[in-house]
C-alpha cells in the first residue's frame, strides 16, 4: 500500500493498532486526537490535537492535513454510563449524540475536500446500533445514525470516494474502561466479561487487530467495488 491516510482517534486502543499496521504496509499516517490522548499515547507519526466535538478544531485539523489523502478513518466516539432511556437526562443524550453522530457529520464536512479521487472513507459504528441491548440508549441511537450517515455519504461522494462503516462488538481496549482521553483507562470493565464471552460463537472478546484488518481492507483497492456498507465484526454475536 502507499499514500497518505488520516485517522481520527488514532491514539485509542484500536487506533494505535491501526497506526502500527498501516505504517507496516506502507501508508503515510497522520493522526488527529485529543491533546490528552496524544500526551498519554505518543505516536511516531505526525499528530494533530483536536476535539471532534468542535467544528473549529476539525476545520483547523483538516487544514493541517496534506491534500490528496488516500483514506480517512473515523474512530472517535464515547459511551455514557448504562441507563434506561426513561432515566437518561437530556444533557447526557445531547452529549453522546454530539460526541458520536454530530461529530461524525462534522468531520466529513471538514475533511472530504482533502480526499483524493478513489479515496476510501471508513466510519466506525457499533453492533449496538443494530442489535438493541438494555442501557445503551443514546450511544446505540448515535451509532445507528452513523450507519445511515455512511450510506448518505456514499451516495453524495460517489463515484470518486467510497464510504463504508465497520461495526464492532465490544473490543478489549480502554474504551470499555471509560475511554482513552476520558478516563484513567484503568477502571473496571463496563461489561461482565465472562458472561459476555459466553454468548460469542467464536468464544472470545475482540482484540484491536480483529478490527484493524477489516478497516485496512476497506481502505484498500481490494474493496474498490464496496461502498455504503456496514461490516459487522463481532465473532458471530449478531448475524444480520
Amino acid at each position: 500500500m502507499s499514500g497518505a491516510i488520516a485517522i481520527l482517534g488514532g491514539c485509542g486502543g484500536i487506533g494505535r493498532a491501526l497506526v502500527t499496521d498501516a505504517v507496516k504496509i506502507g501508508y503515510e499516517v497522520h493522526v488527529i486526537d485529543l491533546p490528552q490522548s496524544i500526551e498519554a499515547h505518543p505516536l511516531d507519526v505526525p499528530t494533530i490535537s483536536a476535539d471532534a466535538t468542535s467544528e473549529l478544531d476539525l476545520a483547523r485539523a483538516a487544514s493541517e492535513l496534506p491534500c490528496g489523502l488516500a483514506g480517512f478513518v473515523n474512530l472517535s466516539g464515547f459511551m455514557s454510563d448504562n441507563q434506561k432511556i426513561s432515566e437518561t437526562g437530556e444533557d447526557i443524550w445531547e452529549e453522546v449524540l454530539k460526541g458520536n453522530l454530530t461529530s461524525s457529520y462534522n468531520v466529513v464536512r471538514a475533511i472530504h475536500s482533502k480526499l483524493s479521487d478513489g479515496a476510501s472513507l471508513v466510519m466506525t459504528g457499533s453492533g449496538l446500533g443494530h442489535f438493541a441491548r438494555p442501557g445503551y440508549g443514546p450511544y446505540a441511537v448515535a451509532k445507528a445514525g452513523i450507519a445511515a450517515l455512511t450510506r448518505q455519504i456514499a451516495l453524495d461522494l460517489a463515484p470518486g470516494i467510497r464510504a463504508n462503516c465497520v461495526a464492532p462488538s465490544a473490543v478489549d481496549t480502554a474504551f470499555l474502561r471509560g475511554g482513552t482521553g476520558r478516563s484513567d483507562e484503568k477502571q473496571q470493565m463496563r461489561i461482565d466479561l465472562a458472561a459476555y464471552v459466553d454468548k460469542i460463537p467464536l468464544g472470545r472478546i475482540a482484540e484491536p487487530a480483529d478490527i484493524t484488518g477489516p478497516i485496512l481492507f476497506l481502505l484498500s483497492d481490494a474493496s474498490r467495488y464496496i461502498t455504503g456498507q456496514v461490516i459487522h465484526v463481532n465473532g458471530g454475536t449478531f448475524m444480520p
